[in-house]
């Protein structure tokens, strides 16, 4: 999954998303904190969908998921679905089509919610660039817009700043490509990037102040850095594994701290914690609960009370694992309980 599969809705409950063979699963908790349903339930109806799902969230909690289709032989197609509340059945699949008009899969999909609550969908094209379909400020679907870049590697990573205007960052060789919106329902346009060594598959964004997104990476020797438009890359540790980060922002004692996650290389999941947008006062990981299988993904949120809960799900077992901050300082966490 490309985004946090992890979120809470407009009710507080919590809900994951699950990619499950040919298709998206999710599964709520009946309440806020309360016990998890039974089985999970299958997004979008019964269109069959290829791996490799994306998911964004809006400030209306609603969840905007997008994943590519088998259509004809050697082709597929984009789809889209709507998922309002916990408990609810998501919208069915919607076709939104290719960029460019027909092939097969050009690489994973982004997805992103503006602040009124549109779902812009993003994805590298045949000419190695970004293309982009969002729903229309009047209802509706406009026609796939080609951003520009060439070059593109591994899925680019969306996300809404605190001003609801949408931004992209795509990895090229030797940097960083962005792309923002300038107002509210416009074409994103290509901002300034930045010249920086990065490993693919690696970016993960965050709005972190009113003026500022966050985007971390991992550079080729392994470092986990920040990077902030109108600023130098920084580096703030030594990656705990592979992957992505998750991020999300909480008040742990009173401060604004930005808290990451990622499966380690040792198998468990790693945390680390700072001041957020204060790179230099320095982060380390902690690990905490099981070693987990070597697909095991991680995902943050925020629950009910605005407290950090994570999330680890494994694709090969279906095993999801959840834990809470504990209500004492720092970041103490509970047991890890399989949901």
């Amino acid at each position: 999954m490309n985004g946090d599969w992890l979120i809470r809705g407009r009710d507080g409950r919590l809900t994951v998303y699950l990619p499950s063979g040919d298709a998206v699963l999710c599964r709520a908790e009946r309440g806020p904190a309360g016990p998890w349903e039974d089985a999970p339930r299958t997004v979008g109806g019964s269109q069959k969908l290829h791996p490799g799902a994306a998911v964004g969230q809006g400030r209306d909690g609603y969840a905007h998921l997008a994943a590519w289709r088998p259509t004809v032989p050697g082709e597929s197609g984009l789809v889209h679905s709507t998922h309002f509340r916990p408990g609810l059945a998501a919208l069915d699949w919607v076709p939104i089509g290719h960029p460019d008009q027909k092939g097969d899969r050009t690489g994973a999909p982004a997805v992103a919610v503006d602040g009124a609550g549109r779902g812009y969908v993003f994805v590298r094209n045949k000419g190695g660039g970004v293309s982009l379909r969002n729903q229309k400020v009047k209802g509706g679907w406009g026609g796939w817009l080609n951003l520009g870049g060439q070059d593109v590697a591994g899925e680019p990573t969306a996300v809404a700043a605190e001003s609801g205007l949408v931004e992209v960052y795509a990895c090229v060789p030797g940097g960083i490509l962005r792309w923002r919106q300038e107002g509210d329902g416009k074409k994103p346009v290509q901002a300034e990037g930045v010249d920086v060594p990065v490993r693919p598959g690696t970016l993960r964004a965050l709005a972190t102040s009113a003026e500022h997104t966050t985007l971390f990476f991992t550079n080729p020797s392994g470092d986990l850095c920040a990077w902030r438009p109108g600023e130098k890359p920084v580096t703030l540790l030594a990656s705990a594994g592979p992957g992505p980060v998750s991020a999300v922002r909480c008040v742990i004692e009173g401060h604004d701290c930005t808290v990451l996650a990622q499966r380690s290389a040792s198998g468990r999941v790693a945390f680390a914690a700072y001041p957020t947008e204060q790179e230099s006062a320095g982060a380390w990981w902690t690990e905490s609960g099981p070693r987990l299988p070597a697909d095991a993904l991680v995902s943050v949120a925020l629950d009910e009370h605005d407290e950090v809960v994570a999330a680890t799900l494994s694709p090969s077992t279906g095993t999801v694992l959840l834990t809470r901050r504990k209500d004492e300082p720092g970041l103490a966490l509970e047991a890890w309980r399989e949901i």
